[in-house]
């Protein structure tokens, strides 16, 4: 899914020495290569091997069994379904069923892949780029139904089906994602993650806007995966480089949705602003991106606006609301939001985020204490706005 290694040269990738010098020449990839292409510990393909069957097809007496083609496609539909919220009892019945409903997983990747590129071909030697993650056999086959459940639509009978299992998702140790509860989406980014999957973590997080809104991907995609990354951090002391992938690819993905948002239907903006020493905060980009896709119109300034700079742009867009936001006490100056210039039209001025101290600020100045709360005021604002001018 995420590797980018080419393993062929360091051992990992070797010809089948069955193949004769007249046939195509078969590559097989050792357990760490496949294990690097697909972002997951070796012990987890053994696991995988041992519980669900997807291990190597051949093996050689005395040798280190390796995977071929077909093996590793198959691995790459499991890892298709995990990314989608799927248990890892789910995902391995998919592989399964849907290597063999198209005539093996080689074949199922390579439908998925024709579609944006007939020429692609699918080799264990090749890393695997492209939309394989969205491609058509995985589409035409795995759905996830209203109740979060991930759907098997079409590929096991009734009769044959294996019956459905409940998995506790919450892992309880080594360096697992607790995300038991979570929906179908957070686990697969949570997979994505550990993975160091930024291809899949975007997608992952488009889809969910697309599907359910930056509000339902903020509260029960995005927040579930970096409370289980925190509570990671804690419990084994590594892992800081995941938390900022995240952030990196919610960044990339809130933005998305602002770049393709409807021009705003309304005539004055909202000034969204951090307080000064802040980094870009993922609750300020989600706002920005909710107000978007909703047509509020916005204006979002990067971090360490000084105070003069938010003055001066309250001067030129004569802005509808102001919003300071800090999430650390320590930033939190009541000066930021004090005596800021007052054009002709009123202009409301919120402080947001959990790092102010209501009793603190000025009495002109409304605290918003919760993500929540400060789209539903921004929002109620905007509608009293454009009932009075009718």
């Amino acid at each position: 899914m995420s590797a980018t290694a080419n393993d062929s040269g360091d051992g990992g990738c070797e010809p089948d020495e069955r193949v004769t010098a007249e046939s195509p020449v078969a590559p097989k990839l050792s357990v760490a290569a496949v294990a690097r292409r697909l972002g997951v510990a070796p012990a987890t393909l053994r696991t995988w091997d041992r519980r669900y069957g997807l291990g190597p097809t051949e093996h050689s007496s005395g040798r280190h069994r390796r995977y071929g083609p077909e093996d590793v496609a198959r691995l790459e539909l499991m890892q298709h379904a995990l990314l989608r919220g799927a248990s890892p009892a789910e995902a391995a019945r998919y592989a399964h069923a849907t290597a063999v409903r198209h005539g093996g997983a080689t074949a199922a990747m390579r439908a998925g892949r024709s579609e944006e590129n007939p020429s692609a071909e699918v080799s264990p030697c090749e890393p695997s780029g492209g939309d394989s993650g969205q491609s058509s056999a995985a589409r035409s086959v795995v759905d996830v139904g209203e109740d979060g459940a991930v759907l098997l639509s079409g590929v096991l009978g009734e009769d044959d089906a294996a019956p459905a299992e409940r998995v506790d998702t919450a892992n309880t140790g080594g360096r697992g994602l607790r995300l038991g509860g979570a929906n179908p989406l957070a686990r697969g980014l949570g997979r994505a993650v550990l993975a160091l999957d930024t291809f899949s973590t975007q997608r992952i997080l488009r889809r969910s806007v697309e599907r359910d809104g930056v509000r339902v991907t903020r509260s029960d995609v995005l927040r579930p995966v970096f409370r289980a990354l925190s509570e990671l951090r804690e419990r084994t002391g590594g892992g800081s480089e995941l938390p900022r992938l995240l952030e990196d690819s919610a960044a990339t993905a809130l933005r998305s949705v602002m770049a393709d948002a409807p021009r705003p239907s309304t005539p004055r903006p909202v000034l969204l602003a951090s307080a000064t020493g802040e980094q870009q905060s993922t609750d300020l980009l989600a706002l920005a991106a909710a107000l978007a896709h909703d047509g509020v119109g916005h204006r979002l300034f990067a971090p360490a606006l000084p105070r003069e700079g938010l003055e001066a742009a309250i001067r030129r867009t004569a802005p509808l609301a102001v919003l300071v936001w800090s999430e650390h006490s320590a930033f939190a100056d009541p000066r930021l939001v004090t005596e800021l210039p007052r054009p002709r039209q009123r202009v409301r001025v919120f402080a947001a985020g959990g790092g102010w101290s209501p009793e603190a600020l000025p009495e002109q100045v409304e605290h918003l204490d919760s993500w929540e709360g400060a789209l539903d005021r921004i929002e109620e604002l905007v509608r009293d706005t454009a009932e009075s001018q009718w």
